[in-house]
């Protein structure tokens, strides 16, 4: 009998743990892409370099509208950006990932600022192509 009584409480425990779980949603994933490319130059010296990058931001679903709203002044923070970098940076595996730290991290410190939290979770180079 006392082996019931035990067997009992942990499947009620159980089940209230999955009910609870069940009662808080999933949250959703959405990827805002940054329509059209970012397309400028990088780097010092007289030759001009290109570069263009297809970026989508991972948010979550009840963000895109805030990030969508502020997506000029990102749009400006990466130009700037991907504007001081030089070959090594956008040339090399490592470069590229570096990059796209800093990219992120310029995207969060902006909307930090404008909404008062990051909103992103992680920035994605779709493409990035570069003339050196």
């Amino acid at each position: 009998m006392k082996y019931v009584s035990l067997l009992l409480l942990v499947l009620s425990m159980s089940s209230a743990a999955y009910a609870e779980d069940a009662a808080t949603p999933p949250t959703q994933t959405a990827y805002v892409s940054l329509t059209p490319a970012l397309v400028g130059n990088y780097g010092a010296g007289t030759k001009l370099k290109y570069y263009k990058a297809d970026i989508a931001l991972r948010v979550q679903a009840e963000h895109v509208t805030s990030v969508e709203y502020h997506e000029p002044l990102i749009r400006d923070q990466l130009i700037q950006l991907f504007a001081q970098q030089s070959d090594e940076n956008m040339q090399g595996a490592e470069g590229k990932e570096a990059v796209r730290k800093a990219a992120l991290e310029q995207v969060r410190q902006v909307l930090n600022q404008e909404e008062g939290q990051p909103l992103v979770e992680d920035l994605l180079f779709n493409n990035l192509v570069v003339q050196p």
